[in-house]
């Protein structure tokens, strides 16, 4: 007959026959197994259990790796996750920082344009009594050159509207004989470590009406204001910025010096949006050297007068005749003469 006896009993009759044993009896007697050995004894009947060796740390990860999926393809533990779940999860934290990121470079770029707007409009849309009749001046200037349709000087087969040197010329003597100090002004500058060299023409009006104390106000007439600060692939916001600006700009140097600030922030801050380099003629310093650095002042001479040597009244260059043709004439004025045709 074959006794059947679980672990769980064998251990608890071996522990209540310790409790129950003498002090005086030695281990083998009290039938306590030697160190190594696992021996239980029940009703004088001995039975012995394998040695099993205690498992080290390598053996515990070595059976956590099996464990966890490495080769063996089981059920990961609670609490664990693969690399790709970490990359999954790393990824989206990346996508929300950089919708937030984008949000509030989208917000901050539409206060930027918003103040800046309103700064130009506040500029722009104040005027003194000085500016006033010196815009209105030019402004009726400009119509009147346009209807009479005057030659240009420079080039026979164009009109003085489409020649910028021959505009201002006749929009400056204009001026001059509506009573006002015009002259036409031609900065230069050198070139430095911050700025190339350039040069720029435009208009200007000395005023000396105003009271003694304030003394002279300069005021300066830009026939084609707009076009200087236009930037090739701008962005929409800054190219409406520069549609707010007028064709020509009549005002004062204090008037002038607001809206360059003005457009040139807003082409930084273009460029930057658009990740484009900005050329160093788009900055301030550039763009004050034309109207507000040394210039030379010129005023040409007004229609009433006599005509500039080599011009005629009207403005146009004297054809030039041949010298030839002159000493034949002083030399024979008897002679009989034949036209000739010079091919």
């Amino acid at each position: 007959m074959t006794t059947v006896v679980s672990r769980q009993s064998l251990v608890s009759l071996s522990v209540s026959s310790r409790r129950g044993a003498p002090p005086d009896m030695t281990a083998e007697e009290r039938g306590v197994p030697a160190r190594g050995s696992r021996r239980r004894t029940w009703e004088e009947r001995d039975f012995e259990f394998p040695e099993q060796p205690v498992a080290s740390l390598s053996d515990i990860d070595e059976f956590l790796e099996e464990e966890g999926g490495g080769g063996g393809g089981g059920e990961r533990p609670r609490g664990s996750f693969s690399s790709e779940e970490g990359g999954r999860e790393t990824e989206v934290l990346e996508g929300d920082e950089q919708a937030e990121d984008y949000y509030n470079n989208a917000e901050e770029s539409r206060k930027f344009w918003e103040s800046q707007h309103q700064l130009l409009q506040g500029v722009l849309c104040r005027s003194t009594s000085t500016e006033t009749r010196i815009r209105n001046a030019t402004k009726a200037a400009l119509k009147e050159v346009q209807a009479a349709a005057i030659p240009c000087g420079c080039r026979p087969s164009t009109a003085a509207a489409d020649c910028r040197s021959c505009l201002m010329r006749e929009v400056c003597v204009r001026l001059q004989s509506a009573g006002f100090d015009a002259a036409i002004c031609r900065s230069k500058w050198r070139s430095s470590s911050y700025m190339p060299a350039g040069e720029h023409t435009f208009l200007d009006v000395v005023d000396d009406s105003a009271s003694p104390k304030k003394g002279e106000v300069r005021v300066i007439v830009e026939l084609n204001f707009r076009a200087e600060f236009v930037i090739a692939r701008a962005c929409g916001d800054y190219d409406l910025l520069v549609q707010r600006l007028p064709e020509v700009f009549v005002g004062k140097v204090e008037r002038l010096q607001g809206v360059i600030k003005i457009l040139c922030a807003a082409a930084k801050k273009c460029m930057k949006e658009r990740k484009m380099h900005m050329g160093p003629w788009r900055k301030h310093r550039y763009m004050q050297a034309k109207w507000l650095g040394t210039c030379e002042r010129t005023a040409p001479l007004a229609q009433a007068g006599p005509p500039a040597i080599g011009l005629l009244s009207d403005g146009r260059r004297k054809p030039r005749a041949s010298m030839l043709t002159l000493d034949l004439h002083e030399k024979l004025p008897d002679a009989h003469r034949t036209a000739v045709e010079v091919v």
